[in-house]
């Protein structure tokens, strides 16, 4: 029991002087970029919220450090001036410092309003096909990867 009690001490003495050096930010430093495109390049944002296989999940200025694996979905970006910007992911990782700094790295992003909703669909479809005709494991799970990527696809344009 005593032991317990000197943990416990332990514990809350270095949770307060974690909080009180940690030093939260007001605003939080986002960097969002792909392959293909860099979306934000350490501009200040207001929230972030993401897709990750734990569940979809806000980040504010004041977020625990976190690193998160991207699952397919959208990104949805709340700038500081109003404007809401929503961009589809195929994978990718999010990391949450310290310093309230946030980097998303995606394998594949494009921007919503870019998608063509039949585009879209026959991703998936071919995915499907894809799936259906796999004779291996491993050409199973990279069609089942596919199909998961067609139906985040599907539902982002929806």
């Amino acid at each position: 029991m005593a032991a317990m009690r000197c943990v416990s001490r332990l514990l809350t003495r270095r949770t307060i002087n974690t909080i009180s050096t940690r030093g939260y930010a007001d605003e939080m430093s986002f960097t969002f970029a792909a392959g293909n495109q860099v979306f934000y390049d350490s501009q200040s944002v207001r929230q972030v919220d993401v897709p990750s296989f734990s569940g979809s999940f806000g980040i504010l200025p004041k977020h625990v450090p976190t690193l998160a694996v991207l699952k397919p979905g959208v990104v949805t970006v709340f700038e500081n001036d109003g404007a809401v910007k929503k961009i589809f992911v195929s994978s990718g990782t999010v990391t949450i410092n310290e310093d309230s700094s946030v980097q998303v790295l995606a394998e594949e992003a494009a921007a919503v309003e870019n998608l063509d909703a039949s585009a879209a669909r026959e991703v998936l479809s071919k995915a499907q096909s894809e799936l259906a005709s796999a004779s291996t494991d491993q050409a199973r799970a990279e069609a089942t990867i596919a199909v998961e990527v067609g139906e985040a696809l599907v539902k982002a344009v929806e």
